[in-house]
C-alpha cells in the first residue's frame, strides 16, 4: 500500500528558522493508530492526521500524535492543517468545524489568509506552596528567580503549569531534566511546564517556553494550547486588560490589540503566538504559518 504523503508546515513563525514544525497527512483515513504514532516518531514532532467523520456538524476530524502517545487537542497542528488545506484549495469553507477528541473547535481564514482557531474559556487553579516548590526545584529555580506572582495550572484544551519569572535571563538560562519535569506534571497533573516573563506590559507582549510531561523530545518551539492559557493567567493578574471579571464580560475589552506570545527563542526556532479575546467566551489563538 502506498503511504500517503507527509507535507511539513511551520506554525507561530516570526523569523528565520522559526515556528513549531508540523507533519501533517491530509487523508489518513487509511492509516492506523499506529502508523500515525510512527510518523510522529520519525519525523519528531506532534503531528496532524486529517479523518473522515460522521458528524454532519464537522468539515472534517484531526487526530494528533506526539512520538509518545495521541493527544486531544494540539492548537499549532490544527492552525497548520487549515493553512495547508486553504493554499492547496481543498476548503470548501472560510469558517470551518473540525472534530477532535476534546471537542468540536472552530477555524476562520482571513481575506489575507492568515488562520485563527477559537479556544473556550481558560480555567484557573492555584497550586498549593507545596506543589509550587516541587515546580520550581524541577526546574532548578530559587524564590529569587520568581516573579512574585502565583503559580498556577492553567487551561483552555489542555492543562499548563504557569511559571512567572523574575526576567528574561532566567527565563533564557533554563536547562531542566526532562524526568524532573514529567515527574513534578504528573504531580500537578499537568501536561507541560510554562515559565513566563512580562517582555512589555503596555504592548501586551510576552515570552514563554514549553516543557512537556511526555512528548518524546524536552522542549517545543510554539505551544499555541499554553499560550492561550498564559492569556488567562495575565488576565487573572491584571497584566491585561480586557475580561477583567471573568470570561463572561468579552465585550468590555478595552482594546482588540492581542495579546502576543513569543516562543522558542532559547531553541534557535523564534516563534509568535497572537490571542485574541472572542464574545461571548473564549479566544482566538492565530499566527503565521510558512511551508
Amino acid at each position: 500500500m502506498t503511504r500517503p504523503p507527509v507535507h511539513t508546515v511551520h506554525v507561530f513563525t516570526d523569523g528565520p528558522g522559526g515556528g513549531n514544525p508540523a507533519p501533517i497527512v491530509l487523508d489518513a483515513s487509511d492509516m492506523t493508530a499506529a502508523e500515525m504514532q510512527r510518523v510522529a516518531q520519525q519525523h519528531g514532532h506532534e503531528s496532524g492526521f486529517v479523518v473522515p467523520s460522521d458528524d454532519d456538524d464537522v468539515d472534517f476530524r484531526l487526530r494528533f500524535w506526539m512520538p509518545s502517545q495521541e493527544v486531544s487537542m494540539c492548537g499549532h497542528v490544527t492552525v497548520g492543517t487549515v493553512w495547508l488545506m486553504h493554499r492547496l484549495g481543498l476548503l470548501r469553507s472560510r469558517d470551518l468545524r473540525i472534530g477532535t477528541a476534546s471537542g468540536v473547535v472552530r477555524a476562520r481564514v482571513s481575506g489575507d489568509g492568515e488562520v485563527e482557531i477559537a479556544q473556550p474559556a481558560g480555567a484557573l487553579e492555584r497550586l498549593d506552596s507545596s506543589l509550587a516548590a516541587e515546580v520550581v526545584a524541577a526546574l532548578g529555580l530559587t524564590a529569587e528567580d520568581l516573579a512574585g506572582l502565583p503559580i498556577r495550572n492553567a487551561s483552555t484544551s489542555r492543562t499548563k503549569t504557569l511559571i512567572p519569572l523574575a526576567s528574561p535571563d532566567v527565563l533564557d538560562a533554563l536547562v531542566p531534566d526532562p524526568r524532573r519535569v514529567a515527574a513534578v506534571c504528573a504531580l500537578a497533573e499537568s501536561t507541560g511546564l510554562y515559565p513566563w516573563v512580562v517582555r512589555d506590559r503596555g504592548a501586551r507582549l510576552f515570552e514563554a517556553r514549553q516543557f512537556p510531561r511526555s512528548s518524546g523530545y524536552p522542549e517545543d518551539a510554539a505551544t499555541g494550547v499554553a499560550a492561550a492559557a498564559l492569556a488567562y493567567g495575565s488576565l487573572a493578574d491584571r497584566l491585561v486588560d480586557g475580561l477583567v471579571n471573568g470570561p463572561a464580560d468579552a465585550a468590555t475589552a478595552a482594546t482588540d490589540a492581542p495579546i502576543r506570545v513569543q516562543q522558542g527563542r532559547a531553541m534557535g526556532r523564534p516563534s509568535e503566538i497572537r490571542i485574541r479575546w472572542r464574545e461571548p467566551r473564549g479566544v482566538w489563538l492565530g499566527g503565521a504559518v510558512r511551508a
